[in-house]
């Protein structure tokens, strides 16, 4: 009966080694990607380069920064593999490009790992000494669905020495409240009713003075604007997906293919092939 050695079926300790590589390499190709990026991106008209340019920019070097990490992570795990000598070559090549995409999968979690790590540790330093406490408390009213119907059911209208009477008369309280009114046109399909519309233009001429057809437009303009920001923001994420997903396909056929060359390489014994040949002349 034939014996099959399962424990040398997988080299653990290559996969590993192969794995902290790509991942270390990961973080320097993002570190440096970030430091390029600020350089070259400018907030001022007419300097740096254009957002479309940034993003296919950034695209190609999420693709290509993979495959560098990739391919030098897979190569040394073919290399540092066990040799399998007695092992079908069809069966090695296999064997290979399965450690080499093992490892890419090892690299790519502990990668996102040490990446979600940092960003928490940075959002949970800027929300505990950059954001104030009304910005915070704005932010978590508007995310309140069910804030915008109860707001009209208490709504009022302007008084006639200028002010809003209810929460209004609050300049917070205000602000907070047209951002419930302005927060359903971000969404798909969502839409401001008239009648909130109408409501925030009397808002506005209680705060502004503007007459209420220039309240109004600006109430329009306003989530026009509002809407284009949200599509924008839409496309910009669904592109970003996308060129991930790219890199991660690219880096693990990087992977894959390194590990099969490191893994030829490693039981060619070329090396030793070579040093056979040398021969030493006595005189």
């Amino acid at each position: 009966m034939e014996h099959y050695d399962f424990n040398s079926t997988a080299s653990w300790g290559a996969i590993l080694a192969g794995g902290f590589t790509a991942a270390a390499i990961s973080l320097i190709v993002v570190a440096f990607g970030v430091g390029a990026g600020l350089s070259v991106v400018s907030p001022w008209q007419g300097e740096g380069i254009s957002a479309n340019t940034a993003s296919w920019a950034a695209g190609l070097f999420l693709v290509v920064g993979a495959m560098i990490a990739s391919t030098i992570g897979g190569y040394i795990t073919g290399r540092l593999r066990q040799a399998w000598e007695d092992v079908n070559p069809h069966e090695r090549f296999f064997r290979d490009t399965a450690h080499g995409l093992v490892t890419w999968a090892f690299a790519t979690i502990l990668t996102a790992t040490a990446l979600a790590g940092a960003g928490t540790h940075l959002l949970a330093g800027a929300s505990a000494g950059a954001i104030p406490a009304a910005g915070a408390d704005a932010a978590q009213a508007a995310n309140s669905n069910g804030d915008v119907y109860v707001d009209r059911l208490l709504r009022t209208g302007p008084q006639t020495d200028g002010r809003t009477s209810g929460p209004a008369n609050d300049p917070a309280a205000t602000r907070a409240e047209l951002l419930r009114i302005v927060a359903p046109a971000t969404r798909k399909g969502g839409d401001v009713s008239p009648d909130d519309r109408a409501y925030a233009a009397r808002v506005i001429v209680a705060r502004t003075g503007i007459s209420e057809s220039e309240a109004q437009q600006r109430v329009n303009q306003t989530i026009t604007q509002a809407k284009e920001a949200a599509d924008s923001a839409r496309r910009a994420a669904a592109k970003f997906s996308l060129w991930i997903a790219i890199s991660l396909l690219a880096g693990a056929l990087s992977g894959s293919l390194a590990a099969a060359e490191g893994g030829k390489l490693r039981n060619a014994r070329w090396y030793e092939e070579e040093g056979a040949t040398i021969t030493v002349r006595r005189t």
